[in-house]
């Protein structure tokens, strides 16, 4: 019984050790090994190009320990961010842009690595091109958009003479609007529910934070509709005759919330 037993446990044995022996034989190989960090580089610019979002973020980490210290390393940082941002990985995007700014202050890509931040969190899918849903930019947390501009605004005032700053001057204007049309919506909202304290002073706020932006026609006519309800002809004849001098041309009193019909991005 006992020679039995001591069988079994061998036969245990070797299946475990042969099982050991498996597991390690298998361990996937680094096919990139023997490759130089130039070709590492270049296989994950091909992975790029093709959309192998995933696969060029393993070869550029690859490269980045390889290359340590060398310009080379702090292009694949960056090439790594932006393969996280096609793929739809913003957070990711933004943390290695973060460590890459705060590893390397004085590179000379650092008005990239700014601009490529804000775009990251810029998010104009949900702006000028949803026009099948409808739903723009303003209708959405404004989290990102305030955060894009902040990177938008620094890229600008470190570097005014970068081949990023004119399309990030845009873009901060893009967000302007669409903060503005932000609290417009929220005020719009409120006077559909019947508050129309609050609506008019959301309507306020627009007014008072924002200059210059297409929202500010309709927060006007919020104005003056809210106090309207309210009873309040005085500041309800005031709000209209700013409208009017501002906006000589406005539909809002003619046709209401209906002038709104398109969204405003689509003329800016």
């Amino acid at each position: 019984m006992l020679r039995a037993k001591l069988s079994v446990l061998c036969a245990w044995s070797l299946t475990g050790a042969a099982m050991l022996l498996a597991g390690c034989s298998s361990t996937p190989q680094d096919d990139t090994a023997g490759w130089s960090p130039n070709k590492i580089y270049a296989e994950a610019k091909d992975e790029l190009s093709s959309g192998g979002y995933d696969k060029a973020v393993t070869l550029l980490e690859k490269l980045e320990g390889r290359a340590a210290g060398t310009p080379l390393a702090q292009q694949a940082q960056l090439d790594k961010a932006y393969a996280h941002y096609k793929a739809g990985e913003a957070a990711q995007a933004i943390a290695t842009l973060d460590r890459f700014m705060k590893l390397h202050p004085a590179s000379p890509a650092l008005d990239y690595a700014l601009y490529l931040k804000g775009i990251v969190n810029f998010n104009d899918d949900l702006g000028m091109f949803s026009a099948i849903t409808r739903q723009d930019l303003a209708e959405r947390d404004q989290k990102a958009a305030k955060e894009s501009f902040e990177s938008f605004r620094e890229l600008v005032n470190r570097f005014p003479a970068s081949r990023y700053t004119p399309d990030a001057s845009q873009r901060m204007n893009y967000i302007v609007n669409s903060l503005a049309q932000y609290e417009v919506h929220v005020a719009r909202y409120y006077f559909s529910r019947g508050a129309y304290v609050a609506a008019i002073n959301r309507a306020q706020l627009a007014l008072t934070d924002y200059q210059g932006v297409p929202a500010l026609e309709e927060a006007l006519f919020i104005l003056v509709k809210s106090y309207d309800a309210l009873g309040m002809a005085q500041l309800r004849d005031d709000a209209k005759r700013v409208l009017e001098k501002n906006y000589p041309q406005t539909q809002y009193l003619s046709r209401g919330f209906k002038a709104n019909s398109d969204p405003w991005w689509k003329f800016w």
